[in-house]
């Protein structure tokens, strides 16, 4: 489910409006919340809920300066199958360690090393049959590649931990946050100008971290 959402992520590069779809796609935690409590047994108290609504419509007035008539059907299909892809990632991943009777951080460890192994071995596959001259080309940027994967690793460790400890919905609302800093790095190194619509919506994600802390 992961190697599809990446996938349908990499579709979303490709799409006019870019920013909505991707926005759509970090709508995971009110979508994780859902499916949870449908087949996962997953249980949120009223600040919980608050929390991750007020998460969404932060990042929903992120990635539509326009308001919703600005997004396409088909963008909204594509980011919509994407958090929903993520969320069953996080979903089962939560699962996979809460099955393993080993203590805090381990198991959160062996499923990412499993993940992880898994993922490289289907995706290796599919370039050596499919994409041998992109899996070539990988090799001649050997520092870019290892920085990048050990970045990776060190955010999927953290997301997976924290997954191992407390609930998808909550996890995920939290982890907005990274807008915050996404933005920061826009504003100082990137010399991007920040609407006041962006400073408010960063408040309210502020808001969904304090509320999903609380629950």
């Amino acid at each position: 489910m992961q190697i599809l959402a990446t996938g349908l992520m990499v579709v979303l590069f490709k799409q006019k409006n870019f920013a909505i779809g991707a926005g759509l796609a970090k709508s995971e935690a009110p979508v994780a919340a859902f499916l949870g409590v449908l087949f996962f047994g997953t249980s949120l108290s009223l600040f919980g809920w608050l929390g991750v609504a007020v998460g969404a419509i932060a990042v929903f007035m992120l990635s539509c300066p326009d308001g919703i008539r600005s997004i396409s059907l088909k963008t909204a299909l594509i980011g919509l199958a994407c958090s929903t892809s993520f969320a069953l990632t996080s979903l089962w991943v939560r699962e996979a360690s809460l099955t393993l009777t080993l203590p805090f951080p381990h198991r959160a460890a062996w499923v990412l090393l499993l993940v992880i192994l898994l993922q490289t071995l289907l995706l290796v596959a599919y370039m050596l049959v499919n994409n041998r001259s992109t899996l070539k080309r990988m090799f001649t940027k050997p520092k870019l590649v290892v920085m990048t994967s050990i970045a990776s690793f060190i955010g999927s460790l953290g997301w997976f931990s924290a997954m191992s400890l407390q609930t998808v919905p909550l996890v995920k609302t939290l982890g907005q946050v990274e807008v915050f800093f996404t933005i920061l790095i826009s504003f100082f190194w990137l010399k991007e100008g920040i609407k006041r619509k962006d400073i408010f919506a960063l408040f309210l994600i502020a808001i969904a971290a304090v509320l999903v802390m609380w629950q």
